[in-house]
């Protein structure tokens, strides 16, 4: 393992993370702060409690794994793109460097970004709301795991993009909806049954579900169903990310 290449490749990616250090923070702090105030104050009075859990403190989870998987997608996938449309990518094609370590420098720099913009948005949520956290290290692991695999999911979609605007198609067109439908302001026991049972078919849901017990002790899905959930999406990512450093898909063109 070519740890140089890894190093080099993560710190170039967290420098460019650091220059718009300003940007990074007040955008999903100002993003949050809204959301409580519309959701938590506003909806918050006519919903006092969800399962046990006030309202205001319900949505955090929800909050914070919305962010973490736009900011995951979003780096990534600019990250890898950036090279690959200046040309630079072949400089590292043809550099000494596996794809393991390409993907380890990329990727990790994406998810620690992440990780950083998930704990400034938990701080921030202890200004708004009482929030307790009942499985601290499976919280951490949850966060760990979504910072990751969606990363690898940026990473792809990167690849794939052809230009700026299939940059940004998947994670508004896709993501993000999934993830408001995916439970992040509500419950999935409050909807109707067929509802329900069409929201299982959402992958979202056993994150923030996986997510959300981490916190209060409450799923809408058994824990071990949003661990299994979870490792299948990352190794689909890695098996995908390796057929195409393999072919040569949407890089050797």
């Amino acid at each position: 393992m070519n740890w140089t290449a890894i190093r080099a490749i993560y710190l170039f990616e967290m420098a460019r993370f650091f220059r718009t250090l300003a940007q990074s923070l007040i955008s999903p702090v100002l993003s949050t702060s809204l959301y409580f105030v519309v959701f938590g104050a506003a909806i918050g009075s006519r919903i006092q409690e969800i399962e046990g859990v006030s309202y205001g403190a319900f949505i955090v989870p929800g909050l914070i794994m919305l962010s973490v998987i736009t900011q995951a997608i979003s780096n990534a996938s600019f990250g890898i793109y950036f090279p690959k449309f200046i040309g630079t990518i072949y400089e590292l094609l043809s550099a000494p460097v596996n794809f393991l370590e390409i993907v380890a420098g990329y990727v990790g720099a994406a998810a620690t970004k992440a990780l950083f913009i998930g704990v400034i948005i938990l701080i921030t949520a202890f200004f708004f709301v009482d929030v307790t956290i009942a499985h601290p290290l499976a919280m951490v692991s949850f966060l760990l795991l979504t910072c990751l695999s969606f990363s690898l999911l940026g990473f792809i979609i990167g690849i794939w993009a052809g230009n700026f605007e299939q940059l940004q198609l998947v994670p508004l067109l896709v993501v993000t909806p999934l993830v408001f439908l995916g439970g992040a302001f509500y419950s999935i026991s409050m909807l109707p049954p067929v509802w329900q049972t069409i929201s299982y078919f959402n992958p979202v849901v056993y994150l923030i579900s996986g997510f959300r017990w981490a916190f209060f002790g409450a799923a809408d899905v058994p824990i071990a169903l949003s661990l299994l959930a979870i490792a299948g999406f990352t190794a689909a990512c890695l098996l995908v990310i390796g057929w195409i450093f393999k072919t040569g898909w949407r890089i050797r063109q």
